[in-house]
């Protein structure tokens, strides 16, 4: 890890510190490394002592579990600038719940748990930014229970599909899949041979088209009344 050179601009544009003082933010400043990684380079593996958390500046990462008999699930995909693994700063053993993989090339910053507790000590501002951002993913990740014990698959994957369109589209939206087929299938919690049925399926009702990781989406307006 090398020290990062890091813009008050850019890190700024993350919720976590936005509100921060010039001061505040040169403290955490002077802790922040710069981390590369290769392609299938792990960040951390599961059970690892934490004492840093990560914000993506470029690539991909995916955080993981392994399963007791070794199968893979995906948590989440993280896309640059968002902010994981500042949770566990929170817990009385420091230690990472998930493994974080690139899935393509990546450099992320990695803050020193010790700087920003710190001054969330010396700022109640602070604090209650980072429940609020805690709480929302929180929220999602309820949503994500109930899409994942009370839908089948197909509905799971519209539903995903849905919720990557851009934000003000109407009638027609282009999504990217944000990875592999097979990491997506393990996000949605179903085989990679079913993701594949679902979408032939939609496609085969006008609904989408798919070509390699673009899905097109033909009316949003169908596709969420088939949640529905």
């Amino acid at each position: 890890m090398d020290q990062a050179i890091i813009s008050d601009q850019e890190l700024r544009s993350h919720a976590l510190f936005s509100g921060l003082s010039d001061d505040e933010l040169a403290r955490i400043k002077e802790g922040i490394q710069l981390v590369h990684l290769a392609e299938g380079e792990h960040l951390f593996t599961q059970g690892q002592p934490a004492d840093r958390f990560f914000m993506l500046r470029r690539g991909q990462v995916k955080l993981y579990r392994l399963s007791p008999t070794g199968n893979e699930k995906v948590i989440e995909i993280i896309r640059p600038g968002q902010c994981f693994a500042e949770a566990v700063m929170f817990m009385d053993v420091q230690r990472y719940p998930v493994s974080s993989q690139a899935l393509v090339p990546a450099e992320l910053y990695a803050i020193n748990n010790r700087s920003f507790l710190g001054v969330l000590r010396d700022s109640v501002d602070t604090c209650f930014r980072v429940m609020a951002d805690m709480s929302v993913r929180l929220h999602h990740r309820l949503n994500e229970i109930d899409a994942l014990t009370l839908q089948n698959a197909t509905l799971r994957l519209v539903n995903y599909l849905v919720g990557q369109a851009p934000k003000g589209a109407d009638k027609e939206a282009e999504v990217s899949l944000p990875a592999a087929k097979n990491i997506i299938a393990s996000r949605l919690s179903v085989q990679p041979e079913t993701l594949s049925r679902i979408l032939h399926s939609l496609s085969d009702q006008g609904l989408i088209s798919v070509k390699g990781l673009s899905v097109h989406i033909h009316d949003l307006k169908k596709l969420r009344a088939y949640c529905e």
